[in-house]
Order: C-alpha cells, then sequence, then structure tokens
C-alpha cells in the first residue's frame, strides 16, 4: 500500500505551551482538548505533530524525539528561525526550548541536520530526505575533523560539555595552523556550545576571537550562514 502516514505523539506539560512555542514556527492546531486528557494536534504544511499534556512532566528528563525528513533544511530552519525572531525577538539557542543550526552531520552520512528541542524537551531531528548527488569532500583539516566530531557529541547526543572540551582542546593545538573558515566554523560552534552551558562571559570571548579571524570576501561569501549565525548568538547575549 502507498501514502501510509506517520504522526509522531510526544510528552509534554502544557499542551498551551507547546501551541504557542509551534505556532511561533508557523503550526496551526487541527485539534484541541482539555478534557479528559489534554492534547493538541498540530500541522504545518505536511508536517504533524501530536502531543498529549502531563502535568507532572519534567522536560528535562523527556525521552521524546523523532526524525523529520524534508526536502530543503536549509529552507525550513529560515522559516523557523524568522518566526522564532518574531515572537521572541532573538533565536533560542540554549536551554529549554532551543533550536541548532543546520550542520552536517558525520552520523547520518554527512546530511545536513539540525534538531529543535520544544518546551515538552522533545528532540525533533530535521534532516534532509536525501543528500543527493555531491562532488566529493576535500580532505578535512585536524580542526574540521574534531568540530564533526563534537557535532555529534553536541547536537546529535546532547552532551554539550564533552563537545566543548574535545573542541577546545583542538583549537589550543589548531589554532594557529588552521584555516580561517575551519577556525571560524569551530569558534562559533564552541561559542554556541558556551551558551548553552550558560556562560555567557566565555560565549563573549569566543565571539570576539571569531570577530578577528581574517577573512576573505570569498571567505564571507562562502560562511555566510555562519555569519549570519556569530549575530543570532551575539544578539542573545546579557549585556556585560
Amino acid at each position: 500500500m502507498a501514502h501510509e502516514k506517520t504522526v509522531p505523539l510526544l510528552p509534554c506539560r502544557s499542551v498551551d505551551e507547546i501551541a504557542e512555542f509551534y505556532g511561533a514556527l508557523g503550526f496551526v492546531k487541527t485539534y484541541y482538548q482539555v478534557r479528559p486528557n489534554p492534547y493538541v494536534s498540530l500541522k504545518r504544511e505536511d508536517l504533524q505533530l501530536d502531543f498529549f499534556g502531563m502535568a507532572d512532566f519534567k522536560p528535562e528528563d523527556s525521552y521524546g524525539s523523532c526524525l523529520v525528513l524534508v526536502p530543503d533544511t536549509g529552507a525550513l530552519y529560515a522559516a523557523f528561525a524568522e518566526g522564532m525572531r518574531a515572537a521572541y525577538g532573538k533565536l533560542l539557542v540554549s536551554g529549554i526550548p532551543r533550536m541548532t543550526r543546520p550542520r552536517k552531520r558525520k552520523n547520518s552520512g554527512d546530511m545536513a541536520g539540525f534538531t529543535i528541542v520544544d518546551p515538552g524537551g522533545n528532540w525533533i531531528r530535521i534532516f534532509a530526505a536525501s543528500a543527493g548527488p555531491s562532488e566529493p569532500e576535500p580532505a578535512l583539516g585536524k580542526l574540521a575533523t574534531t568540530l564533526r566530531n563534537a557535532v555529534v557529541l553536541g547536537d546529535s547526543k546532547g552532551d554539550h560539555l564533552q563537545a566543548a572540551r574535545i573542541l577546545d582542546t583542538a583549537l589550543r593545538r589548531e589554532q594557529d595552523t588552521a584555516s580561517p573558515a575551519d577556525l571560524l566554523e569551530a569558534l562559533a560552534y564552541r561559542a554556541e556550545l558556551a551558551l548553552r552551558a550558560e556562560d555567557p562571559a566565555r560565549a563573549r570571548d569566543l565571539l570576539a576571537r571569531a570577530g578577528e579571524v581574517p577573512l576573505s570576501d570569498a571567505n564571507r561569501e562562502t560562511l555566510a550562514d555562519t555569519l549570519a549565525g556569530l549575530d543570532d548568538l551575539a544578539a542573545t547575549l546579557p549585556e556585560a
């Protein structure tokens, strides 16, 4: 048979809180009830997520997760980011809820992916439906290789502390020899990890270092998304 459909059913503390968050990302309620059990169904085009409420549920203890395969992760991320900025005045990059930036995942065939951690603590893992044909990637430098490993730890496993540790070691060793592009990418991700660890002073220092990386015009064009991400991170910092 064809045209089957699967709808994730995920836990949350409050269906109203969930509906408000996903509403900012462009979802609409297609079903809502409070009794006998809290329940909400949310839809954005062909993407549907359903949630059930549990009054004593702790989002930080959630194991809720699902995979979402989409044609274009970059376009969907941009749409979510626009909605998040409009609703919250900034991207949410730390705590619960939050959203990561699209990055290649070495544990997923190098497909680009990003993650939403919603108010219920559910990890909505969004990947490209197909990596598609591509040219062989040039050999990665040591810092870029470590960054790929750190992304697996930080964005796939959720171990941002270990991701930060291995990236710090690589930055100390390779900061004078890595290419400007690799150095900027590593500093940008390390700053994001610092914010997840609630260390704004460290994030501010890393963003300052990233701003000092010498970039050519070609670098700036290639790294446009990363540079925009640095601006988003800076916007989340508290005033010094």
